[in-house]
């Protein structure tokens, strides 16, 4: 039905003498997260106008849209999102564009995800699957499929080329991080974090997650008295030498843990949920990647 109402104004405005650029334009995809919208604008290039809703450093458990957005997601011709409940402020209107007739692709759920082992989501899908960068590298290919049959217009020769040559650079990532990985000490190979985000890393690097500040798959839970009591026995019997914090929360909390362990604990940030700024250190998805593991190689080795 959607498609029928712009043909018929293109219809409409050729008759009275307009024309079709008043109504079409470029073709449009829409993402919810400034991580894919990284990946899909890579894949994209010019041939479609992406519009990217995540600001830079923003919470993607917490972050909305204006109306505006909203009505940017019902009329484009694809809809990208994380999904697996990243998105808990958007997620209505991703619903809402699809019912309009809208193609949207949940990526996450489309990564072979992982489950949370512990804390409050076990048992539940874990939707972080961009820390493991062969997941990454299966969702750039997906992603040119989900273009190339849904986006109208676009060159699927320029769009297929366009992934493979990314995806190229995600994998050459993978090995870089695996090989750097590797070479901390199997003591040092523990990770305390803000919250549950970094489990596919984890299992990707042969690393271990022993704990997280907020002990959820989300940062809008909040830590119990006993969960911080768990924590702190954590970090006392690995001898953690950091806690890694995301960028975008405030720090305090897992600050105030580190005080209660009675250890020396540094809080080290990560851009883990959320691209940094576009003229900072984590302003691509590659770029996020390399700095976060400096930030956790150091942070370990310390």
């Amino acid at each position: 039905m959607r498609r029928l109402t712009a043909a018929l104004a293109v219809t409409a405005a050729i008759l009275t003498g307009g024309t079709a650029c008043a109504v079409g334009g470029a073709p449009r995809i829409v993402v919810t997260t400034n991580i894919l919208g990284d990946v899909v604008g890579q894949i994209a290039g010019d041939q479609a106008e992406v519009t990217v809703l995540m600001k830079a450093g923003a919470d993607p458990h917490s972050f909305g849209i204006s109306a505006r957005e909203a009505h940017a997601m019902q009329s484009a011709d694809l809809v990208v999102y994380n999904g697996l409940g990243l998105e808990e402020g958007v997620l209505k209107h991703v619903d809402s564009a699809r019912s309009e007739g809208v193609a949207a692709v949940e990526v996450g759920a489309r990564a072979e995800p992982m489950d949370y082992r512990d804390g409050d989501a076990a048992g539940l899908p874990d939707p972080h699957f961009w820390t493991d960068p062969a997941r990454m590298s299966a969702a750039v290919r997906l992603l040119a499929d989900e273009i190339i049959t849904h986006v109208d217009g676009v060159d699927a020769a320029v769009v297929r080329a366009r992934a493979e040559a990314y995806a190229t650079q995600v994998d050459e990532l993978d090995a870089e991080l695996a090989a750097r990985f590797a070479r901390i000490p199997a003591e040092r190979r523990v990770l305390v974090t803000n919250h549950h985000v970094f489990g596919y890393l984890a299992d990707r690097y042969d690393l271990e997650v022993v704990g997280a500040v907020l002990p959820s798959g989300t940062t809008l839970a909040s830590p119990s008295a006993s969960d911080l009591a768990s924590l702190v026995a954590a970090i006392e019997e690995h001898r953690v030498p950091a806690i890694f914090a995301d960028t975008a929360q405030p720090a305090r909390l897992a600050e105030v843990l580190a005080a209660e362990a009675g250890v020396t604990v540094r809080v080290v940030g990560l851009y883990s949920e959320s691209l940094g700024e576009p003229d900072g250190d984590a302003a691509t998805y590659l770029a996020m990647m390399r700095f976060n593991a400096d930030a956790i190689i150091g942070g370990l080795s310390g």
